[in-house]
């Protein structure tokens, strides 16, 4: 079989971390010494790029100019190589992921995003399984040739999620993420295990790589007694376009005239209002109950069974593009890469 080649894009995170000897303190590991902390890749049959942030970030500090960053560099090496792995940062990949997966129009390669709990140096380390087996998912292909995961996925500790429908749900355990409205779309054990039928299909034509979002976006969550003046004031920041208000159960809220009017008073202002769940499963249902009845009412939008990272980037995404109010909310209920179930 021909050799297959994979591109290392080296963002930041533990992954990518050694202990000083001498303090213990953590600093970036040199990605050309990659191969002696993990001298398994050496007989893996792929031919290994790699490209490094020039100063690794926190995923933390991870912001959407890093994101098109990011697209930015598999736009250029797209010809080149048959698929990526990028070295990330677990506190906001899931964002990175659903961003990504907007970014990269078209896409029809591997965008594979992994990371760890421990340091790659630790004796422990989970890095080492996750970053072998996401650069063989990123180079596999079945009889024909073709890729078997064209589309941006985490791999994390034995699974294969779809990047915009991940969530993290762990800071200490290995098993850090899932993906609570979408199958797997592979399991690690002896074997590779992948679902076909759950992975997009092949796209035929060109990458287009997207290079703006529009950060003007905000999340609410709401909680009990909530304060309406409170979010009558944050829906008063200068600049905001979108907000997702992260509501309870199938997407209920107050009925608080008050909290009503003050949603109310932004959509008339053009603000874009999205209803997501704050349960990690399940979809949102407006109208379902006289507490999101209003909702309705008021055109607020339904996330269903996307993320709330998901719905976060994909507003940034679609407001990037400079659509108005009435086609981002046909474009926001539209799949535009397998980020909800219509």
């Amino acid at each position: 079989m021909t050799q297959r080649s994979v591109l290392i894009i080296y963002t930041g995170g533990t992954i990518g971390m050694l202990a000083d000897p001498r303090t213990g303190a953590l600093r970036p590991m040199d990605l050309a010494h990659l191969e002696e902390q993990v001298p398994e890749l050496d007989r893996m049959n792929v031919r290994l790029g790699s490209e490094s942030f020039e100063t690794p970030i926190d995923s933390s500090d991870m912001r959407p100019a890093d994101w098109v960053r990011i697209a930015r560099i598999i736009g250029k090496h797209y010809e080149a190589y048959d698929g990526f792995v990028v070295l990330h940062g677990s506190d906001t990949m899931a964002y990175t992921a659903s961003a990504l997966s907007f970014l990269l129009q078209g896409l029809n390669k591997p965008v594979i995003l992994t990371g760890s709990q421990l340091p790659i140096g630790t004796i422990r380390t989970d890095a080492k399984e996750n970053l072998i087996t996401a650069i063989e998912v990123a180079a596999a292909c079945d009889e024909q040739g073709r890729v078997r995961v064209p589309e941006v996925a985490v791999y994390f500790e034995y699974s294969l999620y779809r990047g915009n429908r991940t969530v993290k749900v762990h800071a200490e355990r290995f098993e850090a993420f899932r993906s609570p409205n979408y199958p797997r779309l592979a399991e690690a054990g002896v074997h590779l295990k992948y679902d076909g039928a759950a992975t997009l299909p092949f796209r035929a034509g060109q990458l287009k790589v997207h290079d703006r979002m529009n950060d003007n976006v905000g999340v609410i969550r709401l909680f009990p007694g909530i304060r309406a003046e409170w979010v009558r004031h944050a829906l008063s920041t200068p600049g905001l376009k979108a907000v997702v208000l992260t509501t309870f159960g199938s997407g209920n809220g107050p009925t608080d005239p008050v909290f009503i009017s003050a949603l109310r008073e932004a959509t008339e202002r053009g603000i874009t209002v999205v209803n997501a769940t704050q349960c990690f499963g399940g979809r949102v249902e407006q109208g379902r109950y006289t507490t999101s009845q209003a909702f309705v009412e008021l055109g607020v939008l339904s996330a269903s069974d996307m993320t709330v990272e998901a719905a976060v980037t994909k507003l940034m995404f679609l407001l990037g593009q400079g659509l108005g109010a009435k086609e981002l909310g046909a474009a926001f209920g539209t799949s535009l890469a397998g980020e909800i179930t219509t």
